[in-house]
Parts: C-alpha cells; structure tokens; sequence
C-alpha cells in the first residue's frame, strides 16, 4: 500500500442519503457523487433502514424530521441492528440547536446544521467514511460524535 492510499480509498465510500426534501436531497447526490462515492438515496427513515439492511452503506447521512421514521428513529434503528450497529450516521438539520443532546443519545456520530457549506457536508462524510464502522454504546470511545450540535 502507497502512503496515502488508505486516505483516497475512504473516497469511494457508499452513502445512503435518508431525506424528504426532494431538492435538498438532489443537492446532496450531485455533491456526493461529485466528491467519488456511491449515493443511495431515500425519502423517509423507514425506506432508508430498509435500504441500509439490503446495501450496507459505509456512511449513512440523514434528515432529522421524515415521514415514517425520523433521523432519530433511523439511528436507533441502525444501533439496534446487529449488521449495521456500527454504521457512521451524520445528521443534517435545520430543527435542532447547538447543545441539543437527543442526537448523540440516539448514537449519531455528528449533526451538521442547515444552512451548512457544502465542502463541510463533504468533508465530514470523508471523514466517517475513513473513520468507518465502530461502537456507539455507552463507554465507546471510538466514536467521533459530539457532545454538542455543531454548526
């Protein structure tokens, strides 16, 4: 392996995308896609699970408020599934406020608020994707999740 190799295979991460928002959720794809991954794209929490238990997706990035299943319900979903435990899930919100602890509670890794930059969204996503699949129960100190909702 080159140096360096380890950081350009994280590029080709498979992200499933979980939101309502038809031209949000467009955005994000082409962005995504842009950036050297495979997006999988959802409208609702509980398409997503499904889709998630049939592709296994490196990174999941969500939508706090969808129909079905919300991003909260989704992550919860994801933590209790014994495949998909260790997933990566990134949020995406314009509903919650920094500090706000109901994300991580939920086993969410990290929680970008919208309006966010788009190299942000694209960063953070490599960056999980790199990170790749580790614990989230009580303890783990093996995930980047913050304490707090960032900006």
């Amino acid at each position: 392996m080159t140096p360096g190799s380890e950081i350009a295979g994280a590029h080709m991460a498979v992200v499933l995308i979980a939101e309502d928002d038809e031209d949000i959720a467009v955005i994000l794809v082409r962005l995504l896609k842009r950036a050297g991954h495979t997006v999988l794209r959802e409208p609702d929490g509980q398409a997503a699970f499904e889709s998630a238990v049939a592709n296994r997706p490196d990174v999941v990035l969500t939508d706090l408020g969808m129909p079905r299943m919300d991003g909260l319900e989704l992550s919860r979903a994801l933590r209790g599934h014994p495949d998909l435990a260790g997933v990566p899930v990134l949020m995406l919100s314009g509903q919650l406020h920094p500090g706000d602890r109901q994300p991580a509670e939920a086993g969410v890794c990290a929680v970008l608020l919208k309006p966010c930059p788009n190299d942000r969204v694209v960063t953070t996503v490599g960056e999980l994707a790199q990170h790749g699949a580790h614990e989230h129960g009580a303890g783990a100190t093996d995930c980047p999740r913050r304490s707090v909702v960032t900006a």
